[in-house]
């Protein structure tokens, strides 16, 4: 199927690895020319233009849609991925002023920071497309991750705003909701897993597997199934799909 993607220009935040690396690579297999923003530059990102920042700084954001604007004139595609998760095993009253601020900045206002400076030249295109990764924690709260459920709600509402003041401009604003994803912040010598395994003395593969029990499915999702969803929502074959979240949690969320 011919997604109508060849030949567009993508900018990608949290490129480097996970989800991102994932969709990178999927946009670049389709034709997209990418711009990736990442903290390294790994040895997979090789022949992708990789801007190196730091998107939680308030420049970094425009430093990498300058970036792209700079490479290849011009923007279609704005795919915000970047984001964190620090589980909260001490509880709400362990997570700090400086905790809040981490989550709600790498989380959200990264991608608002982002957003705000490509539409300009998404504008200028008179169409375009930009998903968001948000997370099943957005409607799924959880006080383990209540820092991070709070950021991620916070986006799907942002997303949903801006999806009515830009759609009669041509331009699509959607949002992706994974479950849990196998990729090191799951499952990483530092991820969700090994965090909640170390606090309640339990193995980091036994945490993953009573996770990827609560999907009906019984697994976690694969980083390329989120990029597939991607260029999807990419694409000019969703050209009237604006303003929606797709789960993609293997069946956890339990209600409609």
């Amino acid at each position: 199927m011919d997604l109508k993607l060849s030949g567009k220009i993508a900018v990608v935040t949290g490129a480097s690895k996970g989800i991102g690396l994932a969709i990178t690579r999927a946009l670049v297999a389709e034709g997209v020319h990418v711009v990736a923003g990442a903290r390294t530059v790994p040895p997979e990102l090789a022949g992708v233009r990789v801007v190196q920042g730091d998107l939680t700084s308030p420049e970094g954001p425009a430093q990498l849609i300058d970036a792209a604007i700079a490479e290849f004139g011009g923007l279609d595609i704005l795919v915000n991925n970047v984001g964190g998760v620090t589980p909260r095993t001490g509880g709400f009253l362990s997570v700090t002023d400086d905790d809040w601020l981490t989550a709600l900045t790498i989380n959200f206002l990264a991608a608002v920071r982002t957003t705000r400076a490509a539409v300009p030249h998404l504008l200028e295109r008179g169409a375009g497309s930009i998903v968001t990764i948000a997370s099943v924690n957005a409607t799924l709260p959880d006080p383990l991750v209540i820092d991070y459920s709070a950021a991620k709600a916070a986006l799907l509402s942002f997303c949903k705003s801006l999806s009515k003041e830009l759609g009669p401009q041509g331009i699509r604003v959607n949002t992706i909701s994974p479950g849990p994803v196998s990729t090191g912040l799951w499952l990483g010598d530092a991820g969700v897993a090994a965090t909640v395994g170390q606090a309640k003395g339990l193995d980091p593969d036994a945490v993953a597997k009573q996770a990827a029990g609560d999907a009906v499915t019984g697994r976690f999702t694969q980083p390329a199934e989120v990029a597939d969803l991607v260029l999807l929502l990419a694409g000019g074959r969703a050209a009237n799909v604006t303003g929606t979240d797709i789960l993609i949690d293997g069946g956890m969320t339990p209600t409609l």
